[in-house]
């Protein structure tokens, strides 16, 4: 961390006496957001088609890109729709939910912690 140093100007400065004060000033950094895992969980009814086009149109993903999410979920049980800082993450998530309850689909959506 580098610090400058200021001197404190005092009466008697004016007679080339200074009392050796001196002021630190520090720089702050700024702290990176933590970052969030949007995860997808597997579900027995929410149909393949449905779930690749909740990734094209909430999490950007190319037709490809999606397809292999969607097999990842339903093989592995869950899988990952992307990473974003906190709200951006419970943003998309509230998003999808409601998209999926809007179609009468269970899907479900976690948020966990890079």
């Amino acid at each position: 961390m580098r610090r400058k140093y200021y001197k404190i100007r005092s009466e008697s400065e004016d007679n080339n006496q200074t009392d050796g004060s001196v002021l630190t000033k520090v720089k702050p950094k700024t702290k990176k957001p933590s970052l969030y895992k949007v995860l997808m969980l597997n579900d027995d009814y929410t149909p393949m088609e449905f779930v690749i086009e909740v990734l094209e149109k909430f999490f950007g993903k190319r037709q490809d890109e999606a397809t292999q999410i969607m097999l990842h979920v339903h093989q592995k049980g869950i899988g990952v729709c992307g990473i974003y800082t906190y709200e951006i993450a419970e943003t998309k998530a509230v998003q999808v939910t409601n998209y999926a309850r809007k179609y009468e689909h269970p899907l479900q959506l976690q948020l966990e912690k890079e």
